[in-house]
């Protein structure tokens, strides 16, 4: 692969590059509920030297009843300078998948108008298997102010995806699992119908990734999304915005930088009865 700092680097670049005043290493990792998983418990437990845990769930807005949503920009500033996260420094995402939600958080920075961010290819098990060492110890914080500037267009609510989804000026790609996108398999979360986005197609994103949980390279990303009408603006959705995050990290490592995601997902087009579904 070829490490970019604004996308995906390697366990071999974060290693050359670990002892940098500047670098900022985040743990994003996430996993659904029924799982079980203690992501800061793992963190305390072992981790990159110096990475901070960045909690999904917690920096999100919690006026809202959707899991997880971007939070408000005061409060992304207000974790990231306790975080020791700030102007000037280059970040680095991992998570203990591999890659799977440091998407996410790499999505929700560039949101906030920082592009010196990107995704640890491979994430925590690549670091571990690559003979890199792990640490139990917090990091040393010190308060570093951020400069926010939210990119309105980066992300997408449910009226501009009904909107787009009914004139059809947008491709919306779904990250889901091919079952939950045709509606034959239930969804994990209660209360929300089986089905897709009307005019919607399917990009499983594991199919983005290879069995070590490293992104293909470019050639085999055009592949995955030959189904996709990439000739128009790209809406990525999921079940919560987490996957959907991977699919915009895939689409920048080809050189499609006009999409956006939707936050809601299918947690909120799937539960108001009002909104159209398609099966199959």
């Amino acid at each position: 692969m070829t490490d970019d700092p604004k996308t995906l680097v390697s366990t071999g670049w974060l290693a050359d590059h670990l002892k940098d005043p500047d670098l900022r290493i985040l743990d994003a990792s996430w996993y659904m509920p029924a799982d079980g998983r203690n992501t800061a418990a793992e963190y305390a437990a072992g981790h990159i030297p110096n990475a901070r845990f960045f909690d999904i769930d917690e920096i999100s807005d919690h006026r809202s009843e959707m899991p997880h949503m971007a939070p408000p920009v005061e409060k992304f500033m207000s974790r990231m300078r306790t975080m020791g996260v700030g102007d000037g420094h280059q970040v680095v995402v991992y998570d203990t998948s591999g890659l799977f939600s440091a998407a996410r958080v790499w999505w929700l920075f560039r949101l906030m108008g920082k592009t010196d961010v990107a995704v640890l290819d491979g994430g925590l098990p690549k670091w571990v298997a690559d003979g890199h060492p792990l640490e139990d110890l917090p990091p040393v914080i010190r308060d570093r102010h951020m400069t926010v500037s939210r990119q309105n267009q980066l992300v997408r609510d449910v009226t501009q995806v009904a909107r787009a989804a009914k004139l059809g000026d947008h491709t919306i790609i779904d990250a889901r699992a091919p079952e939950r996108f045709a509606g034959t398999a239930p969804e994990p979360r209660e209360g929300l119908r089986a089905g897709h986005i009307p005019g919607s197609t399917n990009v499983f994103y594991k199919n983005l990734l290879n069995a070590d949980g490293t992104m293909k390279d470019a050639p085999a990303l055009q592949k995955a999304f030959a189904g996709a009408d990439l000739t128009k603006p790209v809406i990525t959705t999921c079940g919560s915005g987490v996957t959907a995050a991977i699919l915009s990290l895939a689409l920048e490592r080809i050189g499609k930088t006009d999409h956006s995601l939707y936050d809601g997902s299918w947690s909120e087009w799937g539960m108001y009865d009002d909104l159209p579904i398609a099966t199959g």
